[in-house]
């Protein structure tokens, strides 16, 4: 989607103008956009490769994904419980199953603001910590850090202590 169809609505220039905010860039495709999808690239490293920048994308089908994650494009969609089935088994007992879907999106101007909420969320905020040269620092390894740094903080108190009682020492005797 070019820049001139984001700004023919104002719920799309509002996206448009939090699209520049964020850094993120529409990358969609002629054969993309005939299909009715829409593709971001954000200015975030994909965890899992580390390489390759964050892609999302919104479908014409309702849905809203993540398009780089691995293997496959995972639902960004919320999720809802199905109505439960019920079936008979064997002994004449019955087994309830219930399953959980995605609640689809089927305007696309919802899923643009969907997404970017998402994205906010999910990215920006729960990635705070990955710098912009794309290293990125798990929340464990920060702990560990954190805690390492609170265990050395006591060691250099203990021994700025023993260093004082020494010099008393050493200046009354």
């Amino acid at each position: 989607m070019n820049r001139k169809q984001y700004n023919s609505d104002p719920r799309y220039a509002k996206v448009l103008e939090q699209m520049d905010l964020l850094g993120i860039m529409d990358i969609t495709t002629t054969r993309q956009h005939k299909n009715g999808t829409i593709t971001w690239k954000l200015p975030i490293k994909n965890w899992n490769s580390g390489k390759t920048n964050i892609e999302v994308a919104s479908f014409s089908t309702g849905y809203v994904r993540n398009n780089n994650s691995g293997y496959s494009n995972y639902q960004l969609n919320k999720r809802c419980e199905g109505e439960p089935e019920y079936f008979e088994l064997s002994n004449g007992d019955y087994r309830r199953f219930s399953t959980r879907s995605c609640v689809l999106i089927p305007i696309e101007i919802d899923r643009l603001e969907y997404l970017i909420k998402y994205c906010v969320k999910n990215y920006y905020i729960k990635h705070a910590n990955q710098v912009p040269d794309g290293e990125f620092i798990p929340k464990w390894k920060y702990e560990s850090y954190k805690n390492e740094y609170k265990n050395r903080s006591s060691e250099i108190n203990d021994l700025q202590n023993k260093l004082a009682t020494i010099q008393r020492i050493a200046d009354h005797g």
